[in-house]
């Protein structure tokens, strides 16, 4: 009975390690299963991040500033060609020296707008968008009081449109440059617009 005693229990000893051995086993695979799924977490998570990111410097192109200095800047070069044109094709004197004067004043303003894009890194548009060299090429083939009444008009209708814009400009854009130009800008554009209300009126 002694032997057979003590058999069971070596028996039941061996059961009992192999048992915990196989649970251990379980628990290690289980932990690892764990690891390597707060791992692809981790790594997705970062992915997340990492498009988000792009995303945002994807759309810094597009921010008040980079929009304002595209349509400043494609504005500016129609109205110093226009004044070019005004002070070749213009019949009156008033037409011409206000021809003359945005060519002043806008290639003034031109320059400045150059500096302050390359000092933000703004690529500023190269030439007038479609519908200005349309009306570019339209005062091109038209002199004498014809030119003078559609170039006036034209003129009147630009510059209320340039002040709204400088004006709503101005309060979405942050940059502190950006503001102090518009400021200097906003005085300059009135004058215009006041100069070519006078000429229109004693047309």
């Amino acid at each position: 009975m002694k032997k057979l005693s003590l058999a069971s229990i070596i028996t039941a000893a061996a059961m009992i390690m192999a048992a915990c051995n196989g649970n251990s086993n379980k628990s290690t695979t289980s932990s690892d299963s764990t690891n390597m799924s707060t791992m692809n977490t981790d790594t997705n998570t970062n992915n997340n991040m990492a498009s988000t990111d792009t995303t945002k410097m994807s759309n810094n192109s597009n921010t008040p500033e980079t929009n304002f200095a595209n349509d400043a800047g494609a504005g500016g070069m129609m109205e110093v060609e226009l004044g070019q044109i005004a002070e070749k094709n213009g019949s009156s004197p008033a037409v011409k020296n206000f021809g003359k004067m945005m060519v002043t004043d806008h290639s003034k303003l031109n320059d400045e707008l150059k500096d302050l894009a390359a000092k933000k890194n703004i690529t500023l548009p190269t030439s007038v968008t479609s519908d200005q060299q349309n009306d570019i090429d339209k005062l091109t083939k038209e002199t004498g009081k014809d030119f003078d009444k559609d170039y006036v008009s034209m003129m009147v209708d630009d510059h209320k449109k340039d002040i709204d814009a400088f004006e709503k400009a101005q309060d979405k854009i942050t940059d502190t440059d950006f503001k102090v130009f518009i400021t200097k800008a906003l005085p300059v554009l009135h004058k215009h617009l006041n100069a070519i209300e006078q000429i229109k009126k004693h047309m």
